[in-house]
């Protein structure tokens, strides 16, 4: 393939999004992908205080660095590697650490928001929307912020209450509608395995 196979999972947090890229790379091979993690786009930090960094509503679409993004995606379909930055969401800012991404005929990009912008929408081959249900997404959250993240449970909920669930509705579920394939009930096996076999039939 001459141009890459861009592929968009979105989803809410903890919908199974990274299950699907999981068995989409299983499928291809993991040298055939790029893998981009929206989550590592978040806007750099550094230069605020922390107590000015605990405010950031990491749910907003507004959080992200869309260019950079943006402009990541372009140098990938154009053949050429990228370093990937690296959030560091215990002290709530970019890491120093960057990830080198080196082109592929499939680019996964994987998070909350791939299907919200227009010009990241307008590059993908196929967009996915993970539906979960919302008590099951809440409960993988908590656990994963506890366990990878060393958050308190009642920030957790503290958190999901004021901004994950109200800008789940407001801005994640509304990019649904742009979605070539819904997944019911999170990362169902029949549902993924059909658009894994589709994704290595068109790269083989």
């Amino acid at each position: 393939m001459n141009t890459p196979f861009i592929i968009g999972v979105a989803g809410g947090s903890g919908s199974g999004k990274t299950t699907v890229t999981r068995k989409v790379l299983e499928a291809i091979g993991s040298n055939m992908a790029a893998v981009i993690i929206q989550d590592d786009y978040y806007r750099d930090q550094s230069h605020l205080a922390m107590a000015e960094r605990l405010q950031t509503n990491y749910d907003h679409p507004h959080a992200f660095d869309w260019p950079l993004l943006i402009e990541h995606i372009d140098e990938l379909r154009s053949g050429r590697s990228i370093e990937m930055p690296c959030y560091d969401f215990t002290h709530h800012t970019r890491s120093e650490r960057t990830v080198c991404v080196a082109p592929a005929p499939v680019i996964v990009i994987e998070g909350l928001f791939p299907l919200y912008d227009a010009t990241l929408r307008d590059m993908m081959s196929l967009k996915i929307f993970v539906d979960t249900d919302p008590d099951v997404r809440f409960i993988r959250r908590l656990r994963r912020d506890i366990a990878e993240r060393g958050r308190s449970a009642d920030s957790v909920i503290e958190q999901y209450l004021a901004t994950v669930r109200p800008m789940h509705n407001l801005f994640i579920e509304p990019t649904k509608r742009f979605a070539d394939v819904i997944l019911p009930h999170g990362a169902n096996d029949p549902a993924v395995d059909i658009i894994t076999t589709k994704v290595a039939s068109l790269i083989a």
